[in-house]
């Protein structure tokens, strides 16, 4: 809880030396109450604008991807890209990422939506140029399977994924699941390093 209480954080808290006065004994503004204007650290904007960006990226491609399989390989033969190692072939997946939990479909549902509220919650504080293109690859994943799961059969909430990346002897999976992991693994790294979302390093 600490840990995830410390990245969400509160928005918009600015750091102990980004409030500084401009020079010794000058006047600090203040409002009405008398209190001090808080100090507002600059590049949130373009952060934000890369998390969306990189969202509506991956979202787009995962959804021409899977236009594209359903109108042209979905109940045909699966075709050969790098001989036996890599396939497309489509598969309508119940389950979550892989195909995993067939029987879980509402419930992954609304996992996809939670996370996507948590993310939009995090960027209140983005300050991180990495944070941002991890948080937009999730983003923009989420987005792909939840689309998905709300407009395709067998009905709303229940609908099964487009899956068509099929390497041999693994799972078959679709770009939103890529977008996902790589998202996922990027974020693993960065709290590694020690760095949070709104820019700051820190050392545990």
């Amino acid at each position: 809880m600490a840990e995830a209480e410390r990245i969400i954080g509160t928005p918009d808290t600015p750091d102990d030396g980004g409030g500084q006065t401009a020079a010794a004994g000058a006047p600090a503004s203040s409002g009405a109450s008398g209190e001090h204007a808080p100090a507002r650290r600059p590049g949130r904007g373009r952060r934000i604008a890369v998390l969306f960006a990189v969202a509506a990226f991956a979202y787009a491609l995962d959804l021409i991807s899977k236009m594209l399989v359903v109108s042209r390989l979905e109940g045909r033969a699966p075709i050969r890209v790098v001989g036996d190692l890599l396939e497309l072939h489509a598969i309508r997946n119940p389950g979550a990422a892989f195909g995993f939990g067939a029987a879980f479909t509402v419930i992954f549902t609304l996992i996809a939506a939670a996370v996507i509220v948590v993310i939009i919650r995090l960027a209140r504080k983005l300050y991180s140029f990495p944070w941002a293109v991890a948080l937009g690859l999730l983003l923009g994943g989420a987005l792909g399977n939840l689309t998905d799961r709300i407009f395709r059969a067998p009905g709303v909430f229940e609908g099964e994924v487009v899956d068509f990346i099929a390497p041999k002897g693994f799972a078959v999976f679709n770009l939103a699941d890529s977008a996902i992991v790589c998202g996922g693994i990027l974020i693993v790294l960065l709290s590694f390093r020690g760095l949070d979302p709104d820019g700051t390093v820190h050392k545990d």
